[in-house]
């Protein structure tokens, strides 16, 4: 079993530098302490591989740990999906927990799990990764530095890399024309933490997904006035469906196997009957059918644009210096823009096309979201977005993986013939038809994931088409 080793004994990478490599035999990096890192160390320790995780902040829990710099998590952010549906299921959160727990309660889960079990001795926290490099024989060199950029950097060789660093923190900013010249505050969602910085102006929140959903509700609290604007009509989901969180119900529905079609009619008849034709309070019209675009939980946003505390306006055109065109013409004075307009995955460490990215966009080209053709020694954990919890996703991606990985050594012909099954799969959805944007790239339905990714395990036991279950 190999710990982290001493700062002193790390080197440089040994192309055209005088420092050597520092060879860390089998062992593997996570980079990333968060939901996915941490499921990811512990599946590798109990399939009996050293791990050596690099975390850049100071402690556990990623983007749920509100005191990281990259965390997206505001004051009020709490879980939209129900508690069942997101622990990992090996370390059930207590049951006395709510329904949809607040995000200081998911960082004293993470905390817990950590120690439940003992994984903060494979961490190096306040260590940043700079470069992954793929090197001969499908290992990798991984050089870190401090956080901050201050030290010397170092490089270490290893068996393995998981890839857990996130996908919400890199924003996504939109362009308009007259930005730069608006005199009023502008900021991104992720730069959003508390209401008081919403208190007494005129406030416009520009995107609908989950997080302008809650901001605009706090706006409605808080600020002067609130405009809420969106490109197309969206579903809006409440929490609570039948006195039941409204995913359990759902899923339900899936463990039954009630087709979409039916699914789709069951969602409509609900809302129609709770919540009646969004466009009477002056919201736009839904262009696309349920379960097409990633579900909006929020019980409160119609409540509010009913009670006259939000105004929904359409997609912004234009900015000059002190006011805002809308698309159907409209101008409005907001005081304060806050873009909810979501984030881009990136993988700074990384050139692109080792993850498959041949056209720049950013988009990896992966294999349940997770695997790369002709890097068996690669994998990205949590690079999903579900319509459920994460973290069981995680739990079974990295489980996954450290198989594959045990398998190397004793079935290499297995291994071989994961990595033509990932050639064959690149690109395949999990998922009904989704609208073809950034925000749903990396979409999964839950269920036909999960059945997905058992079924790569049969396949990784008994060979490709070996009789596994369907």
């Amino acid at each position: 079993m190999s710990s982290p080793t001493d700062p002193t004994d790390l080197g440089r990478p040994d192309f055209g530098r005088p420092d050597p490599v520092s060879d860390r035999g089998d062992t593997v990096c996570v980079i990333g302490a968060g939901a996915s890192g941490l499921t990811a160390v512990k599946n590798l320790r109990e399939a009996g591989f050293g791990v050596d995780c690099y975390e850049r902040e100071t402690g556990v829990g990623g983007a749920w740990n509100w005191r990281h710099d990259r965390s997206p998590v505001y004051a009020s952010t709490h879980l939209i999906s129900s508690r069942p549906f997101t622990q990992f299921p090996d370390f059930p959160m207590p049951d006395d927990w709510p329904d949809y727990p607040h995000h200081s309660q998911l960082l004293s889960y993470f905390e817990r799990y950590a120690d439940h079990f003992d994984l903060r001795q494979y961490v190096w926290f306040g260590t940043e990764v700079v470069r992954v490099e793929p090197v001969e024989g499908d290992r990798w060199d991984v050089t870190t530095r401090s956080t901050g950029g201050y030290g010397p950097e170092r490089t270490s060789r290893y068996a393995a890399v998981v890839l857990a660093n996130g996908h919400n923190w890199s924003p996504k900013l939109p362009r308009y024309e007259g930005l730069a010249e608006f005199r009023g505050e502008v900021m991104h969602a992720s730069s959003y933490k508390d209401p008081a910085q919403l208190r007494g102006k005129r406030v416009l929140v520009v995107g609908a997904g989950n997080t302008g959903c809650d901001i605009a509700v706090e706006a409605a609290q808080q600020a002067s006035h609130c405009w809420h604007s969106t490109r197309r009509g969206y579903w809006y989901a409440p929490k609570f469906v039948l006195g039941r969180p409204a995913d359990q119900v759902n899923d339900t529905l899936l463990a039954l196997r009630v087709p979409l079609r039916v699914r789709q009619w069951l969602y409509h008849m609900t809302l129609r009957l709770t919540v009646g034709d969004l466009t009477r309070f002056g919201l736009p019209k839904p262009d696309h059918r349920v379960y097409e675009t990633h579900p909006i939980a929020n019980s409160q946003l119609v409540y509010y644009v009913g009670h006259g505390e939000i105004t929904p306006v359409p997609d912004v055109a234009r900015f000059d210096d002190r006011t805002v065109e809308l698309t159907d013409g409209r101008r409005i004075d907001p005081e304060l823009v806050v873009f909810a307009t979501g984030y881009l995955p990136r993988f700074e460490f990384m050139q692109g096309r080792v993850l498959g990215d041949e056209d720049g966009s950013g988009r990896p080209r992966l294999w349940l979201n997770a695997f790369t053709a002709g890097h068996p020694t690669l994998a990205v954990v949590g690079l999903v977005q579900p319509d459920s919890g994460i973290f069981a996703i995680s739990h079974w991606q990295s489980a996954l993986f450290a198989r594959l990985l045990t398998l190397r050594a004793t079935r290499p012909d297995r291994v071989a013939a994961f990595d033509r099954r990932v050639r064959a799969g690149l690109g395949e959805r999990y998922s009904a038809k989704v609208k073809d944007s950034t925000r749903h790239w990396f979409e999964v339905g839950h269920a036909d994931y999960l059945r997905a990714l058992q079924r790569a395990w049969y396949e990784l036991e008994a060979g490709v088409n070996g009789g596994q279950p369907r």
